[in-house]
């Protein structure tokens, strides 16, 4: 147990807040005993996975405890369908890449995501038209209150966009021990119709891709996009794309031509990039924080120094921004303390 415990090198932002009580965990048992110490001294808990989606606005007056649970396990179900049960401190990306080493199918889109196993439920974490809920079978998690631990499937987990019952009815009464997977042996659904991904495959001259051609395909994309967090601190995607009526997505139509949208029924989903780069904020630096370059929706630490605070109000004007030129009000996918 570490005391008065810097965390800038548990955030992928690269805030230095620091812990009051600090512990990383290894075991189940480890974790009883780490929320024990918690209950005696009444302390206030933070689980900490890979801190890819996570801002530190202010020091942490509590215990933050990060789960180090490692393990992967396989299960046959049919000559097409395997279980794989990751435990949580599983780094997210080396665990798909070590899924497509067996030529296990599902998770290829989801490549070079950033994090842990145990995080991906909770924001049912989604790229290239493919999200958590399309390849999940369940998850073991711990009930804070009981301490006994639980198994929820898919039902249960109540997954929508960048959503689960892990951020709504069930926060802070859970944490997710391990996540279990139904991926594709031999036959595999091939998604190449999201973003760019066919654009990559044709560049390469591939026509009929394998999964390991569109994992590659896909990492290709977001290194050419997206910002490296270990060369300059950030947290991915900062917000949500917004989900709009449709009947205001034609209105917009009329006095923004180009504005894209993806529908759904009555609604429509936009992309908030877009929405952020014509609000001039693309490149933009204020102080120790921009707007990425090549990504206006991925907010940075440009300089390293920035602190939480400075962050979270950056993204406060990029809210206000959006809001006035197009009456559509952003919402943070990353998660604030």
């Amino acid at each position: 147990m570490h005391e008065n415990f810097s965390l800038q090198s548990y955030n992928t932002f690269g805030v230095d807040a620091k812990a009051r009580y600090f512990t990383e965990i290894h075991t189940v048992e480890e974790l009883k005993e780490a929320l024990n110490f918690s209950g005696t001294k009444g302390l206030p808990l933070l689980f900490l996975g890979g801190g890819s989606n996570i801002l530190f606005t202010r020091d942490f007056d509590g215990l933050v405890i990060q789960l180090n649970l490692k393990g992967i396990s396989l299960q046959p179900l049919n000559e097409n369908e395997v279980l794989v049960t990751a435990k949580s401190g599983e780094n997210w990306h080396e665990f798909v890449m070590s899924c497509l080493d067996k030529n296990l199918g599902g998770l290829e889109n989801l490549s070079l995501i950033p994090g842990n196993v145990g995080t991906s439920p909770m924001q049912n974490i989604g790229a290239y038209g493919t999200e958590i809920k399309d390849i999940f079978d369940s998850c073991t998690v711990l009930n804070l209150k009981t301490l006994e631990t639980e198994v929820f499937d898919l039902e249960k987990c109540s997954f929508g966009y960048r959503d689960s019952i892990f951020k709504q009815e069930g926060k802070g009464k859970y944490i997710i021990l391990d996540v279990t997977f139904r991926l594709t042996t031999r036959i595999h659904r091939i998604s190449t119709e999201y973003g760019a991904i066919k654009t990559e495959l044709e560049k390469s001259g591939i026509e009929n891709p394998t999964i390991q051609e569109v994992s590659q395909a896909v990492i290709s994309i977001r290194r050419s996009k997206l910002p490296d967090p270990k060369e300059t601190g950030n947290a991915g995607s900062f917000f949500k794309n917004p989900t709009i009526p449709l009947t205001q997505f034609e209105s917009l139509k009329l006095q923004f031509e180009t504005i894209p949208g993806y529908p759904n029924g009555d609604s429509v989903k936009v992309p908030a990039g877009w929405l952020i780069e014509q609000c001039g904020w693309k490149g933009k630096q204020i102080g120790n924080v921009a707007s990425h370059k090549l990504q206006a929706l991925v907010i940075v630490n440009a300089t390293g120094e920035a602190s939480g605070e400075e962050i979270f109000n950056f993204s406060t004007q990029v809210i206000n921004s959006v809001k006035e030129k197009f009456g559509i009000e952003l919402e943070r996918e990353v998660n604030i303390i």
